[in-house]
């Protein structure tokens, strides 16, 4: 296709000379919140937007130019979306592999496929972080009730068994306090062409999470070490910066890099860490696109994770990010709503960002609100006073 087809030219005017100007058109692969985050920068930034997503008026579509429906399996839907792109991303890492071969052929998606293969398989990404050299938790593959027995008397308790596949926000996995749970934990994932993994339990002090990105050019950079709170499995709080050493702050980076170089990263990875209170870091879970922890940097840096995804997959120089103030991001979930309606319009350094999702439910993600100081004390106040949830900041300190 001759490129003056695949880009759309615009025009603006002063009194004395006109000026065109073209951007690649993107494409989102995936409409809920991270979709519509980078949808919103990259707009802001003069790409048209196009979403693929099941349902009609998703989060992303809200914000998008395009919309086309249709599964993420679709081929027809795929190659729709190809037809009528430049560049596209996706906003989680569970893509079909016929999409992802579609989308890769049509030289459409920077980002490959290689990572999303290793992320979408537990076992895969812990032997890439251990071939580049990062310490993971000690971990043994499933396939029975014995194997998983044998595990246990390897790896003691507590510990998770998680699916090699899909899970998150705790979702997949059955955390074992005793060998006398093995069958429970078993039948409980267990089914058919399902491949499961033992974790033994990492006694940690903190989690912590970095965001780096890289473009074709392998330009890179990460943003500041963020220290993670969850509850029930789903990310509570993010705080910025983390309460660690700077040693350890430095080497979290370094890990994140080296990781980084090592898979050829194009775009945005998240690397969530455990840190122990001797100061050993072990490699949790990989995420190849923006992240929840990520999501502070839309209030307190330079450059916010989903502009700098944007920048890096359409091989833009890449910002470096510095972080102006201290923050501290809260999940808004269905439950928290309305409080938080009613709370923070009445803060000047409270900032709300909600997804559009049309229903809201007990635990699901609804937005997230940033609350910025001078200090991390004064976010952390500032925090204290929305009061939209039950606040265990005392704790994570």
């Amino acid at each position: 296709m001759q490129e003056e087809k695949l880009r759309k030219t615009r025009c603006f005017h002063t009194r004395r000379r006109t000026y065109d100007y073209s951007w690649p058109n993107n494409r989102i692969l995936g409409g809920g919140q991270l979709g519509r985050m980078m949808a919103l920068e990259a707009k802001a930034m003069g790409f048209k937007v196009a979403v693929l997503e099941p349902s009609a008026n998703s989060p992303t579509a809200q914000v998008a130019d395009v919309e086309v429906i249709g599964a993420y399996h679709d081929p027809e839907a795929v190659q729709k979306l190809a037809d009528q792109s430049d560049v596209v991303t996706f906003e989680f890492e569970n893509v079909d592999a016929i999409t992802a071969t579609i989308l890769q052929e049509a030289g459409k998606l920077p980002q490959g496929t290689a990572l999303l293969k290793t992320t979408q398989h537990r076992l895969r990404e812990k032997e890439a972080l251990e071939k580049a050299g990062l310490t993971v938790a000690p971990y043994r593959a499933v396939s029975s009730i014995e194997e998983l027995r044998t595990a246990i008397d390897l790896l003691g308790t507590p510990a998770v068994l998680k699916t090699c596949r899909g899970g998150y926000d705790g979702k997949g996995q059955y955390v074992i306090q005793s060998k006398e749970e093995s069958a429970k934990a078993f039948h409980e994932l267990d089914r058919e062409g399902v491949e499961l993994v033992l974790e033994g339990f990492v006694s940690f002090e903190k989690e912590i999470s970095v965001i780096v990105t890289r473009n074709a050019k392998g330009e890179l950079q990460t943003f500041p070490v963020a220290e993670n709170v969850h509850e029930a499995n789903i990310l509570k709080r993010t705080i910025v910066p983390a309460q660690i050493s700077a040693e350890a702050e430095a080497h979290a980076i370094q890990m994140a890099e080296t990781f980084a170089k090592s898979i050829d990263l194009i775009g945005t990875l998240a690397v969530e860490m455990f840190y122990t209170s001797d100061g050993e870091i072990y490699v949790n879970e990989l995420a190849p696109r923006p992240h929840n922890s990520g999501h502070y940097t839309m209030n307190s840096c330079n450059v916010s994770q989903f502009g700098q995804h944007v920048r890096a997959i359409c091989d833009w120089p890449l910002v470096e990010p510095m972080l102006h103030q201290p923050v501290i991001m809260d999940n808004i979930l269905g439950e928290h709503v309305e409080k938080a309606l009613e709370a923070i319009p009445q803060f000047t350094n409270a900032f709300l960002h909600l997804y559009g999702k049309s229903e809201v439910r007990t635990g699901r993600k609804m937005g997230h609100v940033n609350s910025v100081g001078k200090t991390i004390e004064e976010a952390i106040n500032t925090s204290k006073q929305l009061n939209i949830r039950m606040h265990a900041m005392e704790a994570a300190r």
